[in-house]
Parts: structure tokens; sequence; C-alpha cells
């Protein structure tokens, strides 16, 4: 269990220092606010209407995020796979219902982060403030181009533009959730699939 953690801590240390530096204080201080947590495939994680206190960092596997519509037509917003973080953040930051699913593709081993510890560590240490703050505006980046690349290209513009940006989603994700999430059946996957 010791490895394992010092495993995830250094995942989670890595992804830091791509934005922001903290000394070895600072970091086991932040670190020591997370819990590990292990799902399986298929396991729900967060259900339309539940409390959502906190948000998780993925260490190895995959989440998603999604919704069903009145016609049962899943629609996937979000994959989250290593060193992507995975929420209802409406929920989560409002103090509301979640309004959103999220579950498991596979299995997974995440780091889960509580609301009220998240906004502890803000206060106590600047550094971690603007961290939470550029991942928060590099993900709503990512949404802004999703949304413009839904109502702008066409099914095949958006497989190729998915993977190129995400290549390893076509072996960790199944074809059917691959679709959901561009918003075209199955068969029409299958064939720009075959003809990519």
């Amino acid at each position: 269990m010791y490895l394992l953690l010092l495993k995830d801590r250094e995942i989670l240390r890595r992804h830091i220092d791509q934005t922001i530096q903290l000394n070895d204080e600072q970091f086991d201080y932040f670190f020591s606010f997370f819990k590990p947590v292990s799902f399986k495939k298929k396991q729900s994680i967060i259900q339309i209407g539940d409390d959502v206190p906190c948000e998780y960092f993925v260490l190895n596997g995959c989440l998603k995020t999604f919704f069903v519509n009145d016609e049962q037509k899943m629609h996937i917003l979000q994959f989250a796979t290593k060193t992507w973080w995975a929420s209802d953040y409406n929920a989560l930051h409002n103090n509301k219902k979640a309004t959103v699913n999220l579950d498991c593709v596979s299995d997974a081993d995440t780091l889960c982060l509580f609301s009220e510890d998240r906004e502890k560590v803000c206060k106590e240490i600047h550094e971690v403030e603007t961290f939470l703050r550029w991942r928060s505006n590099k993900g709503y980046i990512g949404l802004q181009k999703r949304i413009l690349s839904l109502l702008n290209n066409d099914a095949r513009s958006r497989y190729e533009e998915l993977m190129q940006q995400y290549p390893e989603l076509y072996n960790l994700v199944p074809k059917h959730l691959i679709a959901a999430y561009l918003g075209v059946s199955r068969e029409t996957l299958s064939r720009l699939y075959h003809t990519r």
C-alpha cells in the first residue's frame, strides 16, 4: 500500500509541476487531503440527484461523465483518463444536486479531493489556488473547443479531431461510447473508422 501511495504521489506531483512549483512541505500538505479510491468497470460514482462533495483525479483507468435524455439516448460530456479530473462541477461548486452521471469505463484508481479541503488548501497556499484556477480555465477552453467542433464540423472531422488529440481512447473506450461522445450512431462511427 505504501508503494502505491508513493506512485500516486509522484503522478500527482508531476501533473502539478507542469503548472506551478510547490516545495516538498507544501506538496506533502496538499497531498495529505487526497483520499485514494478505486472503482470497478461500470461502477457508478455520481448519479443524477446525488450530493457531490468531491472531485476525482484519475491515476489510471477511464471515467465518463454523461447524461441520458428523455429518448434514452446517452450523451457523453467527458472521458477522463490518466491525469484528468472528473466530477459534476456545477453541483460541486454550487452545492447543488448532480445533473450528470459519472461512472467507470474501466477499472480505475483515483485520488478524491473534497470541496472543503480544496477551499482550505487554497486559502493557505496561494500556488494551489493558482493551479486549480489554471486547471479550471484549461477545462473551460477544452469545453469551448468541443462545442465549436460540434457546431461547425461534420462527424468525420469530429472523429479525426478526437483521434488526433486522444489516440489512446480508441483502444481504451468501447466504440459505442466514442459514438455517443461524437453524437453519432455506432454504425456511423464504424463507417468513419473503416474509411480513415
